[in-house]
Order: C-alpha cells, then sequence, then structure tokens
C-alpha cells in the first residue's frame, strides 16, 4: 500500500494536471480581481509543496521496510548491526550487546638440552640427541571471540567465549612423543577456554564450560615467564616433574562461579564432575577423548587404560584481595580418586587415591618499578603408609621472582623455583626408587622484554633446572609448544624390529638448560 501511494503521489506531480487545473480556475475567473488571482495561486503553491513532502515521506518509509529486522533494531539502540566499537580493541556492536576479536601469537628461537651427558645404565648411555638441539616453537598462541548480550529486564546479561590454540610453527593435530599420546586437536575450535554463561557487576558470574582452574589462574600475575623456557609450571603445581602439570591446567566439563570485588575481596570456585563409570576412574570420562591425567589409554607403554594420574571429580577454589600494589591470594585443589596403579608391578587398588594442593602468594609493586612474587606451595597424595615408599607426589614448592621496570619499555626479570623431596619414588631407567629418593629440584631463569608498543614486543630468556639424582623435572612446561624433558629417543616398540625399542626411558638426575629469543603480539 505505501509502494501504491508514492507512486501515485509522483505521478500527480509530474502530470500536467495540476497546471491545467489552475487555467481552468484562471479563466473562470478572468472577471475577478488581481489578489482573488493572486490569492489562489499561492493555495496552487502550497498544495504541491505538500505534495512533495508526502513523496519524500514515502520514500523514507519504502527504504526503512527494506532493512534486515537485526539492523533496525540495533538502529534504534544508537548502533548498527556489527558497527566497530571506538578503541584499541577489535570490537563490535551486535543486537544489544558486543562481540570482541583477541589473541595472542607467540613464536621463539630456541636451543636446549637435556644435560644426560655421562649418564649410564649398564654401560648403555642415553639413546639419541641428549644434548643441546636448536627448535622453533610455539608458545600459548591463541585467538578467540568473547561477547556479552544484555536481556533487558533480566538481572544479568548472556556472556560467551570460544578459543583456540593456534600453532604458528607446526601443523595442527593430536600430540604426541615416545613418552605421552593424546586425542585432544589442541589446534581445533574451541580447544582453549570456552564457555557461555551469565554475568552482573552485582553478583558475579556463573559460566559453565572448560577454563584454567581457579588454583592456576590465582597466581598467573606472579609468573612472568608465561609460556617462554623456565616458566614455572615446571615445579609449581607440577607433582611429578612431567610436562603434564596437574594442578596448573585447564578442566573440561566444569561450571564456576567468579565473584565480583568487595572492598578489594574476590573469590572464584568451580566444580568438574567426574563423569567416570569406572570405579577407579580407569574409564575415559563420558564426553572426553583423553583420561582425565591428560593423555589416552597406554600412552607411554603402559597399560591400555587411565591409570597413569586419570581423576574423577575435581574442585578448585581461590580467594584473593588486592588493593594498589598489593595482592594477596590463597588456593585449593582437590582430584578425586586419581588412578597411579601403573606405577606399581601389580595392580594394588590403594593406588587409587586423593590428590590435593593448596598455596599462598604475595605480591607487591613498587614505586621503583620493581615487582616481588612469592608463593609457597603444598602437594599432597594420601596413599597408604606401605606405599609411601613410591609417593613422589607429596611434597612442597617455592616461588620468587623479582621484575624490574626499566625505561618505558625494557624490563628485566628474574625467577626461582625449589621443588621440596618426596616421601618416595618409583623409580627412573637410572634409578631404583624408594624411600628416602633425593627428588628435590631448583629452576633458575632470567628474561629481558623489549615493548615497541601495547602490542608487539621482543624477548629473550635463558633457563635451567638442576635435578638431584632421583628428580626429572623438564624445561618448558606450562604451554610451549617444544619442551625438554627427561627421556632420550628409546619407544615403545617391544617387538625387536626397532633398536631403540622397549622405551621410554626416563633419565632422573638432568641438568636441563635452554636460552630462547622470541617475538610476541596480542590483539
Amino acid at each position: 500500500m505505501t509502494s501504491k501511494l508514492a507512486t501515485r503521489a509522483r505521478a500527480f506531480a509530474r502530470s500536467p494536471l495540476a497546471l491545467a487545473c489552475a487555467m481552468a480556475l484562471a479563466t473562470a475567473s478572468g472577471s475577478a480581481r488581481a489578489d482573488q488571482a493572486a490569492d489562489l495561486q499561492a493555495k496552487l503553491d502550497a498544495l504541491q509543496k505538500q505534495v512533495a513532502e508526502l513523496q519524500t515521506q514515502m520514500n523514507a518509509m519504502a527504504a526503512k521496510a527494506q532493512q534486515p529486522p537485526e539492523k533496525v533494531a540495533a538502529a534504534s539502540g544508537g548502533h548498527e548491526f556489527l558497527e566497530r566499537k571506538a578503541g584499541d580493541g577489535l570490537t563490535f556492536f551486535t543486537r544489544g550487546g558486543e562481540l570482541s576479536i583477541y589473541g595472542n601469537l607467540d613464536i621463539s628461537v630456541d636451543d636446549a638440552t637435556k644435560g644426560l651427558g655421562g649418564m649410564t645404565v649398564g654401560g648403555v648411555a642415553p639413546v639419541g640427541r641428549v644434548g643441546w638441539m636448536p627448535d622453533l616453537s610455539t608458545n600459548l598462541s591463541y585467538v578467540g571471540v568473547r561477547g556479552v548480550q544484555q536481556l533487558g529486564a533480566f538481572p544479568a546479561n548472556f556472556v560467551y567465549q570460544f578459543e583456540t590454540q593456534i600453532d604458528v610453527s607446526a601443523a595442527s593435530g593430536t600430540s604426541a612423543s615416545n613418552s605421552n599420546t593424546s586425542s585432544v586437536v589442541k589446534g581445533g575450535l574451541t580447544s582453549r577456554n570456552s564457555f557461555i554463561g551469565l554475568a552482573s557487576p552485582a553478583w558475579g558470574a556463573l559460566k559453565i564450560g572448560k577454563t584454567d582452574a581457579p588454583y592456576k589462574t590465582s597466581t598467573a600475575s606472579m609468573n612472568a615467564f608465561s609460556g617462554m623456557l623456565g616458566d614455572y609450571a615446571v615445579i609449581m603445581a607440577n607433582t611429578g616433574g612431567d610436562n603434564r602439570v596437574e594442578f596448573g591446567t585447564r578442566l573440561d566439563h566444569a561450571i564456576w562461579y567468579e565473584s565480583p570485588s568487595i572492598g578489594g575481596f574476590f573469590v572464584n570456585a568451580l566444580l568438574s564432575p567426574g563423569q567416570n563409570r569406572g570405579y577407579d576412574n580407569s574409564n575415559l570420562a563420558a564426553g572426553e577423548g583423553d583420561c582425565a591425567g591428560g593423555n589416552v589409554p597406554g600412552s607411554g607403554g603402559l597399560p591400555v587404560a587411565c591409570n597413569d594420574g586419570a581423576y574423577g571429580a575435581a574442585y578448585s577454589l581461590s580467594a584473593g584481595y588486592r588493593n594498589g600494589p598489593l595482592y594477596v591470594t590463597g588456593a585449593y585443589e582437590l582430584h578425586k580418586g586419581v588412578n597411579r596403579t601403573s606405577d606399581l608391578p601389580v595392580f594394588d587398588p590403594t593406588d587409587v587415591a586423593n590428590e590435593w594442593a593448596a598455596k599462598i602468594g604475595a605480591q607487591y609493586r613498587f614505586a621503583t618499578g620493581t615487582t616481588v612474587n612469592a608463593i609457597y606451595e603444598r602437594l599432597r597424595r594420601n596413599v597408604p603408609e606401605a606405599l609411601a615408599y613410591q609417593n613422589e607426589r607429596s611434597r612442597s614448592g617455592y616461588w620468587l621472582a623479582v621484575s624490574q621496570q626499566i625505561g618505558a619499555n625494557d624490563s628485566a626479570h628474574f625467577g626461582w623455583a625449589h621443588a621440596g623431596q618426596a616421601p618416595g619414588d618409583p623409580g627412573q631407567h637410572n634409578t631404583p626408587g624408594g624411600l628416602g629418593s633425593d627428588n628435590a629440584a631448583n629452576m633458575f631463569t632470567l628474561a629481558w622484554k623489549h615493548q615497541v608498543d601495547r602490542q608487539l614486543g621482543f624477548y629473550a630468556n635463558f633457563a635451567e633446572t638442576l635435578n638431584h639424582a632421583s628428580a626429572h623435572y623438564d624445561l618448558g612446561a606450562g604451554g610451549r609448544g617444544v619442551t625438554t624433558d627427561c627421556h632420550d629417543a628409546s619407544n615403545p616398540d617391544t617387538t625387536g624390529f626397532d633398536p631403540n625399542g622397549n622405551g621410554p626411558h626416563c633419565w632422573a638426575g638432568g641438568k636441563l638448560k635452554g636460552v630462547s629469543v622470541g617475538m610476541k603480539y596480542t590483539f
């Protein structure tokens, strides 16, 4: 109807009808006075003006009717649909909300050694290259989208995030080594922290998905070496010294709460149900492709079951206080029924036990540009006294780090981590294990960072892990694409075909070292 009215209005304006009417009226009133003719002409001019205004209104209505509904709705809120928001970030307005695209790209050139020179077992040395070896590594690189959607009168907003790892220097796919195999495609969509939930500035946020646990995030700001050689995850929250960081990890199929800051205080709490049909958690959790311990059944030449650190339900909690330059925090995490029966030659159901971690940390930023960080941590595995001889996972950990800002663009960083001695040790390829094994270790790390601008930066760092005789802590745990650990080049083949088979072999007591130069870009 609107279109027809507009067409008729345009036709009237363009036809000679108006002129004919004027001429007829002028002829009929030829004997009228001149002032009456002028008055009639004014009325005709007013009529033509009204017709023109009507045509303009009809054209505007027709154009609006052709717009998509979402664009009309967004425009009514003052913004076009997917209009770019002003600022440094890549954020767009949506229908009643916002969507942001973000990322971190980090790649480095490294050279590292396992430090196993001179070791032998029965006169046989470690297999393969265990000295210095150069590499290119992608470190904690990812892209993601996150957004918020207003829900009208509802007292919270809908929030969401989808994040995936980006392997810049390597092909995406499942990860595997001679000692660990995972079916998770880390470069797959939503392989990293991803969730949906509800959030309000008044009461906090409730989210469902997968995320870095509160235990991990509580002290993340105290780790200036995140993703580098010498990341504090080499020792902190790492119970056995492998590349898997048991209590500094991401938890799948989880639900968690994040409180607002009230007077500087805040808490975060997470629950991840076990979803495991096995009483001993030896099955894959329902809906997952890896055991809860971070590998597939049979990884590393072990029996084909989830018996190398798989657990049931997980609980993680942290609390913190921030006031200007001061930040203090405490955190606790519990893993129920951790199955480590592969550590024993014969199955023992008592080797399915709870494991927990607790820590306190403090950070202070001085006016001089100096930041000091300190963490104390306790790790415990609650096995019976009869299994204490192989309990390498009950120990203390310490972290001390100092950072100094130098000018506007440069900073220097030093870190030291210490793993205390555990009650026992299951033994490695070159150690007998047992009670009193010297499995303590120290890690030292140095880094220099130069920030070109808010997005682009360069860094150089050196790190070394000095294992005592029975320890096997690595170098590079916590998110690096290339890590250096205790394993030589032997593999799980037991057919006799491969001369380097009958592995993997972990050599304890290594003195691992590495140097790295990298580039990092965030957006």
